[in-house]
């Protein structure tokens, strides 16, 4: 008897070292995940609860990367070969359709997409591959104009300056009226006939003595449209040092409000909601650490050490109260956004691609 009283102490004291149970776990707010998944499916999350409450099955394999539309009401996927984009609609929880441009011994392969805000086309930036007999063909790169209505292309756009890239970043105005050409500067082209209407020269100093700004233009559910609030870089060239800091950018008017925070490190950065506050993550093995940043206060708030794992990606709850680490593999650590304390870990059956989230009230109907 006095064993079995033991054991039962004993077990008792455990559950109470376990972190908090989902049942009773602080809630992150009443937005929705999407999770690409490795098992062709995208699965979708309470993220109140953190539980899968239902499953969308894709059409195209694998999906590997989820681009949310400007209305919340679509998400764009390129399948794990690059080859097919397939279409869901949000509030049916369904693929709706796809497309390929491979065609018999031509693959062409997919690097980029960027969607029309009025999703009536998306720019795709292309190469295609072509089997012969003894070698495969490879073309230069292309940017294709795929109307989603017709289900064809019809237009290749040139590329500014001539400059051809297997890869590039491109963006839409929230109106759509411009595309953003991210290279050495930011070339600004009219979307009637895609020829240059603008040009913000990057290449050069923002200000007298400062080196050239490096700045990567995220997009954040929390940032006003045409809004980009982030980390950026530069060269202290008396110093010869490099120099990061906050900035807040208006792409449309070419203005920014920025300040510094000392020397460049390698940490990542997200906006919580309300903007007043965002957050960073560090990831050097054997050094992981969370930072919050004061954008009020223009400043490093606090950093802690944490125990994390080699691969991570950071997201903050929609409600502004949790941080999430996710990838690579099928689970998502949960941390207190204040004290960075840890809460609980909650595992899924599938190992994740890529992962969105939908604020509440932002999706389909939403205000």
């Amino acid at each position: 008897m006095r064993g079995s009283s033991a054991a039962i102490a004993a077990a008792a004291l455990a559950a109470l070292a376990l972190p908090t149970s989902p049942a009773h776990a602080q809630g992150g707010g009443n937005g929705v995940i999407y999770m690409a998944a490795y098992d062709q499916s995208i699965l979708v999350i309470d993220e109140n609860t953190l539980e899968v409450v239902d499953r969308i099955e894709t059409t195209t394999g694998i999906p590997i990367s989820l681009t949310l539309s400007q209305n919340h009401e679509r998400i764009y996927l390129r399948n794990a070969e690059f080859e097919e984009i397939e279409i869901i609609d949000v509030a049916a929880r369904k693929s709706i359709d796809s497309f390929t441009l491979s065609r018999g011994r031509s693959k062409v392969r997919i690097w980029g997409m960027t969607v029309d805000p009025q999703e009536e086309f998306v720019i795709l930036n292309t190469m295609r591959y072509t089997k012969r007999i003894d070698r495969w063909e490879i073309d230069d790169p292309v940017l294709l104009k795929y109307d989603l209505e017709a289900r064809e292309v019809t237009d290749t756009i040139p590329w500014p300056d001539g400059e051809e890239r297997q890869r590039v970043r491109l963006m839409f105005s929230p109106d759509g009226e411009y595309l953003y050409f991210f290279g050495n500067d930011i070339l600004v082209l009219e979307t009637e006939n895609y020829t240059e209407a603008d040009r913000w020269e990057l290449s050069r100093p923002l200000e007298e003595g400062l080196g050239r700004f490096s700045f990567g233009f995220p997009r954040s559910s929390h940032d006003e449209p045409g809004i980009h609030t982030g980390l950026f870089n530069f060269t202290d060239p008396v110093q010869n040092r490099r120099i990061m800091g906050i900035a807040r950018v208006n792409l449309a008017e070419k203005e920014f409000d920025f300040f510094t925070l000392g020397p460049s490190q390698g940490v990542s950065f997200r906006l919580a909601p309300g903007g007043r506050k965002g957050y960073g993550l560090v990831q050097r093995i054997g050094n992981y650490e969370f930072w919050t940043f004061d954008l009020e206060g223009r400043r490093v708030e606090s950093r802690q050490r944490f125990a994390g794992r080699p691969r991570m990606s950071l997201e903050v709850s929609s409600n502004g109260e949790l941080l999430y680490i996710y990838n690579a593999g099928a689970t998502i650590d949960v941390y207190d956004a204040d004290t960075y304390e840890f809460l609980r870990t909650v595992a899924y059956d599938a190992d994740m691609t890529s992962f969105i989230m939908i604020p509440e009230g932002t999706g389909p109907g939403g205000g």
